[in-house]
């Protein structure tokens, strides 16, 4: 691995974005992390950010949000100034995880709406697109450049609470699919991992998750969750020489969960 490979990880300060940086700085490379948290909860991030320093390379670390159309240029330009000359972006992987979590119908509770659909499908489908096309455009892609991002179950599976964020999964996988044909002569590979029900702060997030967990446990072969860990170690191989020829598809990261 060349020291001048960045991975950039929308979305890294927990979860599966955070696994996904310590594995791929574990793997020589560069790490730019962007990140939309409070003051209180950094000094725990900031940790796991140290974890990342220890390792031995590069890290950026931005708090900003990057689901804003206009802070997006001043994002990207900033992160020019802070790549050493010659550094470019091989990795970005999409681990945005903002949705509205409401019924369709409920009696007594607030339902979805028309702009909870949208802002959902914004921040969790078309911000790939969105970021795909800037990075293009400010000229951050190394040749051969690997874009991941993070699907669920959810994208064939009616679950309550959860129609908005399944919406934007599903688009996910359509834009991913369009992405690695359209941008295919730039030799840009993107795929979809779907992970199974793994431990995680937007999992907590999600109404009924107790039961969400205790059934994917039921249903999962080899008796347990998901780890974060696990995802990272799939879009490590999808960064590979070896996985030059993956591209526009979904891979199950789940255990055989998703068998039953």
């Amino acid at each position: 691995m060349g020291t001048n490979n960045w991975a950039l990880i929308l979305g890294g300060s927990s979860g599966l974005g955070l696994a996904t940086a310590k594995k791929l700085a574990r793997h020589g490379y560069n790490i730019i992390i962007l990140h939309r948290d409070r003051r209180a909860d950094m000094d725990t991030i900031d940790s796991s950010f140290n974890d990342i320093k220890a390792i031995g390379k590069q890290l950026i670390t931005l708090n900003v949000d990057a689901l804003n159309a206009d802070k997006r240029p001043g994002i990207i330009s900033d992160i020019k100034k802070q790549l050493p000359e010659g550094h470019q972006i091989k990795v970005m992987v999409h681990s945005v995880a903002k949705g509205t979590l409401k019924p369709m119908y409920s009696e007594n509770k607030s339902t979805l709406t028309d702009t909870d659909f949208r802002i959902t499908f914004d921040a969790m489908a078309l911000s790939l697109y969105d970021w795909t096309k800037a990075l293009i455009k400010a000229d951050l892609f190394a040749d051969d450049t690997r874009i991941i991002s993070f699907t669920s179950e959810g994208n064939t599976k009616a679950l309550p609470n959860y129609g908005a964020v399944s919406v934007a999964k599903v688009a996910l996988e359509a834009l991913t699919r369009s992405i690695a044909l359209e941008f295919a002569p730039m030799g840009i590979k993107a795929n979809c991992i779907q992970a199974g029900i793994t431990l995680t702060k937007s999992l907590s997030m999600i109404p009924g998750y107790e039961q969400i967990k205790a059934n994917a446990l039921r249903r999962n072969p080899n008796n347990r969750l998901t780890t974060p860990e696990d995802v990272a170690n799939a879009v490590y191989l999808l960064t590979t020489n070896d996985a030059e020829w993956i591209t526009g598809t979904v891979i199950k990261v789940d255990g055989g969960e998703s068998l039953i």
